[in-house]
């Protein structure tokens, strides 16, 4: 009985406390009036949305043709249903510039509507993707199977559906898409990014492309490459202006290299080294290599008379 009372008020307390908390810090989603979209729920939208552009490979079971059609007419049905729900939030929560007395509801059915309808053209442009991934890997053994273990595959597959809702002007969810797939992955694409055709980053690891990038066709990327600002001192007075770089078509960009600012433009044709940290523009048809290293090979035998000094 003792455990119990004790139990108990410490429980009381840690309410109270955390209570205090919210009251005091805030950071809490809108309990009360108009809510927040759900985490939860826009997780379970963005992998049946991978189900409907590759069908049979995010599903459980196997999906005969003859059933296929039905199978997609439940989840379209499932998936507009709850995304009108989660956008209804996002508009109430930011409603876009002249919806003033528009019905946050039709306008996120009429949004949903046209994303889903936009779905074909997504199909065709990371059919691109699935090309470019299997055609520049000799270690991948079939498409099918760039499709189910490529991590790239899914981070662009989530950035290409998540753009059409950026252009749309939804808020949060777009970012709360792509989020969910940079923790998967390891890959970061911000939703804003406007990325051509045949894009491939393989290994993608560690691969950051900020929101106002923008990558031309036919661009290889490796792991840990940096499409980023030169600086956020200026903070949200930046918002909307062009603060990360264009890469012009059939660029390949090594694994590490850092690529800043929004009038670093390269040209086409060209190749970054690895390593590279690069603040300017670069003409078409350029290699830009790193030459400042020193590396320094010795036998073994004689590595006594080579001083050490590492410091962790």
């Amino acid at each position: 009985m003792n455990d119990d009372i004790t139990d108990q008020l410490t429980a009381n307390g840690l309410t109270e406390s955390l209570m205090a908390s919210y009251v005091r810090e805030g950071g809490i989603n809108h309990v009360e009036g108009k809510n927040l979209p759900s985490k939860h729920a826009i997780a379970e939208i963005t992998s049946d949305m991978l189900r409907l552009l590759f069908p049979g490979f995010f599903d459980e079971t196997l999906i005969h043709f003859s059933d296929l059609s039905a199978v997609t007419r439940a989840l379209l049905d499932s998936v507009l249903s709850r995304l009108e729900n989660e956008i209804t939030k996002s508009l109430e929560y930011a409603p876009p510039a002249g919806s003033a007395g528009a019905d946050p509801r039709d306008l996120a059915r009429s949004i949903a509507l046209k994303f889903l309808g936009n779905l074909p053209q997504v199909r065709e442009l990371l059919q691109t993707d699935t090309d470019a991934a299997y055609s520049g890997d000799p270690a991948a053994f079939s498409k099918e199977e760039v499709i189910l273990a490529y991590p790239f595959i899914e981070t662009i597959a989530v950035q290409r559906l998540a753009h059409e809702l950026y252009l749309d002007n939804v808020p949060l969810i777009p970012r709360m898409m792509t989020e969910w797939a940079h923790t998967r992955t390891g890959m970061d694409l911000h939703p804003g990014a406007r990325i051509g055709k045949y894009f491939f980053v393989d290994h993608c690891t560690g691969t950051v492309v900020g929101e106002t990038a923008i990558i031309g066709d036919h661009v290889k990327m490796y792991q840990g490459v940096g499409l980023v600002a030169k600086s956020l001192a200026a903070g949200q007075a930046l918002r909307g202006h062009q603060r990360h770089p264009t890469i012009g078509d059939r660029v390949t960009i090594y694994a590490g290299a850092t690529i800043m600012g929004g009038d670093t433009v390269i040209g086409a044709g060209s190749t970054i080294g690895a390593s590279v940290f690069l603040t300017t523009s670069v003409p078409e048809e350029s290699l830009v290599v790193l030459e400042a290293t020193n590396v320094k090979v010795i036998p073994k035998k004689s590595r006594e008379s080579f001083v050490l000094d590492y410091q962790i």
